[in-house]
């Protein structure tokens, strides 16, 4: 198994539960635990944005990432489905030398991150699981209740 072919495999095991999180979130996302926390709403923005940037790595071998407002919840969740459904079919057709050229993320005009495609993929992912667990903990302080993500939940016990 290739490490694309593992990312598939993950990567359809994954998405559907992000957006059990993202489903599971109460409307108003102003909620931070910290003033140096993200609120939720940046969370959410974060794990949709990124499937757009991974989208525009695979297409083009490069994603800028943009300071833009977020929409609300239920337009972020519909472009994350869209988007994590368009992603696994752009990888799914990837040959074996879009693989493994260089991929790279820019801010404000400026690389900082360069490496081959699959561990672009994979790094991104780690990233959203790393905000999708941020998000979990926010959910019971603002009144939601919390999904199974990799097993029962108190709010979800059975699976």
């Amino acid at each position: 198994m290739t490490l694309r072919d593992f990312y598939l495999k993950r990567a359809k095991a994954e998405f559907p539960v992000f957006l059990k999180v993202l489903r599971a979130l109460p409307s108003d996302l102003s909620y931070k635990p910290d003033e140096r926390s993200p609120s939720a709403e940046q969370l959410v923005w974060t794990i949709t944005y990124e499937m757009k940037a991974l989208i525009d790595v695979v297409e083009t071998g490069k994603c800028e990432w943009q300071n833009i407002t977020p929409p609300g919840l239920d337009e972020m969740i519909g472009m994350y489905e869209k988007s994590s459904t368009e992603l696994l079919d752009k990888v799914a057709n990837l040959d074996d030398a879009s693989q493994e050229r260089n991929a790279q993320f820019l801010y404000q005009g400026h690389v900082v991150m360069e490496k081959p495609l699959v561990e672009f993929l994979w790094d991104f992912m780690f990233d959203a699981i790393h905000h999708r667990g941020q998000l979990s903990a926010y959910l019971r302080p603002m009144g939601g209740k919390v999904p199974s993500i990799y097993g029962p939940s108190a709010d979800e016990p059975g699976m």
